[in-house]
């Protein structure tokens, strides 16, 4: 599908309509001249580029190599006299290149239906388990399945790779949108980051669906939320965007989240466990086999339900996405089959020794809400064994992360192990010491074992058999973020399956 090449006058006039302009003087160009391309990218630059400049670091000389590549306009909060290019100056950058990316792609998101998730924690299993259940649906309709837009992958119909960001910028946001709509998808599924909200990545994109699931302390830094206030806030942004709601009555604030859902959205449909009156309601959860099975009621139907990805906690999840099906209208079959057959790469992913004496359970748990939802429920599935966690925490930011996972890891684990999570700047060692106060002060002793791999294998050898291991932090990524940059790594499944083979042919020698 072929996009059409707007004049330059068209992006002109939709900042002067939005009062974004700066500067009211007429514009040394011809607005007539149609735009090949809007870029913020000085290496992604043809002929008749509009080139945005943004980023605290951005530097004249991108616009020099984006000028020398074919940019004939370019649009900034600073102009850069010296670049003899029209600039269209503005007064807020990032909403400017939101509204730009959108126009640019012709506001792909009305041509779809997408579900927009935001939370602390469970965004990339929420997103699976929707798109799972979208796609059963489809699949009886004879339709191609949906898109998807995760923490772990971006599969818009035409480009699928590993993704660089939960949210992806507004231009690559647009792409994908537009790749979707060209890709012939009626539905897309996206987790959107407070930051993405905060900074108006998803400007313009309209939602069929917003889902809220929780909200906790996490993202709390001076390179992200200043306070827990200004990370709510940035979180409820995303139901003004949104045609239906989707909101969680069991977590903190909600009754602040729900008003702010009906404030915006004509439909709001909540779900619990612990409130019989939202219109999904989920009891009976239980254990039944390698799954984990529930009774729910929603205003179209009851009846019971499975999920097969371990943890109690991920009923919240499926909830959302039973949620999320009333807003669609999905049978109830679509529903169970979805959710039965959904898989969450590098979340709650098991693994077992020949003997089934060694568990081990790789989750993406990166924060202190949900390393403490993992190891509460990994110690009711297995109560009666030696419950050991391998854990680590981002260097340079997220500071209070390391407070709230020392404190989960010392009220539920037998056996800690601390290790490297993408210490960027720090030292592993002294990451590890600040948690280490935290697991101290419930009495519990720690190992520092720093390189990941060393530390995995040791978890799950070392361990005192019956034994559940939780491989906390990376899930299924494939590169640890040092001093120098990212750096090539195995994921935690598979190097939890090369210390269960040690494991076996010790047995069988």
């Amino acid at each position: 599908m072929n996009r059409t090449s707007l004049p330059l006058g068209d992006y002109y006039q939709l900042l002067l309509r939005r009062g974004l302009l700066a500067d009211r003087t007429p514009l040394a160009a011809d607005l007539s001249a149609p735009v090949a391309l809007v870029s913020c990218d000085s290496q992604v630059v043809i002929p008749r580029t509009l080139f945005i400049c943004k980023g605290a670091k951005f530097k004249e000389d991108y616009l020099r190599q984006a000028m020398e590549r074919g940019a004939f306009a370019y649009v900034s909060e600073t102009a850069y006299p010296a670049v003899p290019l029209p600039c269209i100056k503005v007064t807020d950058i990032r909403q400017a290149m939101g509204l730009l990316a959108d126009r640019a792609y012709g506001h792909p998101s009305g041509k779809l239906s997408i579900t927009g998730i935001t939370g602390t924690k469970g965004k990339t299993t929420t997103a699976y388990y929707i798109k799972s259940v979208l796609d059963a649906w489809l699949e009886s309709l004879g339709h191609r399945e949906s898109a998807l837009l995760s923490t772990i992958v971006t599969d818009d119909g035409v480009e699928r790779r590993p993704a660089k960001l939960t949210t992806p910028e507004p231009l690559d946001l647009q792409r994908h949108l537009w790749n979707a709509v060209s890709a012939g998808a009626d539905y897309l599924t996206m987790e959107v980051s407070s930051q993405a909200l905060k900074y108006g990545r998803v400007i313009g994109v309209d939602l069929a669906c917003a889902v809220f699931l929780n909200i906790g302390e996490d993202h709390i830094s001076p390179v992200e939320h200043p306070d827990l206030e200004d990370y709510l806030n940035s979180k409820l942004l995303i139901f003004r965007q949104a045609k239906n709601a989707v909101v969680n009555l069991d977590c903190d604030h909600a009754e602040r989240v729900r008003a702010a859902a009906a404030a915006s959205c004509p439909n709001l449909v909540t779900f619990s466990q612990k409130f019989p009156s939202a219109r999904v309601y989920a009891d009976r959860v239980r254990k039944e086999g390698d799954k984990i099975a529930f009774r729910v009621r929603t205003p179209r139907y009851e009846r019971e339900l499975a999920i097969s990805t371990p943890g109690f906690f991920n009923v919240e999840n499926a909830l959302a996405a039973v949620a999320a099906a009333e807003v669609y209208g999905i049978p109830a079959e679509a529903v169970a089959a979805g959710l039965d057959r959904a898989f969450v790469p590098g979340r709650m992913e098991h693994y077992q020794s020949a003997d089934g004496r060694i568990s081990v359970i790789v989750d993406y748990a990166h924060n202190g809400m949900s390393l403490e939802n993992a190891l509460r429920s990994v110690r009711a599935e297995y109560p009666d064994r030696e419950l050991t966690v391998l854990f680590g925490c981002t260097g340079g930011k997220g500071i209070d992360r390391r407070e709230g996972m020392g404190n989960a890891a010392g009220r539920w684990a037998d056996r800690i192990l601390l290790t490297e999570d993408d210490p960027g700047p720090e030292e592993v060692e002294a990451i590890c010491a600040d948690i280490g106060v935290f697991v101290s002060a419930h009495g519990k002793t720690y190992t520092v074992v720093p390189n990941r791999e060393q530390a995995v294998e040791q978890a799950i050898l070392g361990a005192r058999t019956p034994a559940v291991v939780l491989l906390a932090g990376k899930g299924c990524e494939t590169a640890q973020k040092r001093k120098n940059g990212p750096e090539p790594c195995q994921p935690d499944g598979a190097l939890a399956r090369r210390a269960l083979e040690q494991y076996d042919h010790g047995l069988a020698r």
